[in-house]
């Protein structure tokens, strides 16, 4: 049985051929921008860094909006710059670039929420459900400028100390507070089968995966001396992960 929060049904919104190629186009110019002298010497890190941009222009836009969305009240996710659109042309670029072996959490993370994503839009459903997921590219914005402060090794430490406390605040509200609650309500709440049953496992996946991350994140940034035994494996951007 469903319960009330997340049930808003309507009609699936129009198709979303042309999101890989927007996220495509923003790579583009991406790359064009200047590149920290830290990123330029190494040609790997000058891919991640590309890589990064995009995944932060993604941030801020899907972030806005699920914000203006959750503040709206309504499944405005419908209409929002597809994610499936961004994550389709991210594993591309991690394949194409042959960062396959390094980033594979990444691919493995990309499929889920493609799949999901695109699961939700087709029939419908659980739309807000969909638009609470989004919250987590709030968090992403600071996470990701994290990850670009490190590789351009920013001469202000004050900036990165800054980020760093902000990244924390901003992972509990919107990456740890969103997923726990809807893993909570699809427990629940919904019949495990069908659609609610594949939803479920994607959550209980992510949940593994966000709690691996941040455990990640707590030992870089706030237990550097647990971190420094797998120090030393992001030589010219190999480790695409957070570290």
């Amino acid at each position: 049985m469903l319960g009330p929060p997340l049930v808003p049904r309507v009609p699936p919104p129009a198709a979303c051929g042309g999101a890989p190629a927007t996220s495509r186009a923003r790579g583009l110019a991406a790359r064009r921008l200047p590149r920290p002298a830290a990123v330029r010497s190494r040609p790997r890190r000058a891919w991640r860094w590309g890589n990064l941009l995009v995944s932060f222009a993604h941030s801020v836009l899907a972030g806005l909006w699920a914000l203006l969305s959750s503040a709206r009240a309504g499944p405005l996710v419908a209409f929002a710059p597809h994610p499936a659109g961004y994550f389709i042309h991210d594993s591309l670029d991690i394949i194409m670039n042959h960062q396959s072996r390094s980033s594979w959490e990444y691919l493995v993370h990309h499929a889920m929420a493609i799949s999901a994503f695109v699961s939700l839009i087709v029939t419908g459903r659980f739309l807000v459900a969909a638009m609470l997921l989004l919250l987590v590219e709030v968090s992403n914005i600071f996470l990701t400028a994290r990850m670009l402060l490190k590789m351009s090794n920013v001469p202000s430490p004050a900036l990165y100390e800054l980020n760093k406390y902000v990244n924390l605040v901003m992972y509990f509200a919107f990456r740890l507070a969103p997923q726990a609650y809807l893993t909570w309500y699809f427990l629940r709440y919904v019949e495990v089968q069908g659609q609610g049953a594949f939803l479920m496992a994607n959550l209980l996946l992510l949940d593994a995966m966000i709690l691996m991350y941040f455990s990640r994140l707590l030992r870089s940034d706030f237990f550097p001396s647990l971190h420094k035994a797998s120090a030393g494996r992001d030589v010219d951007g190999e480790k695409f992960l957070i570290d």
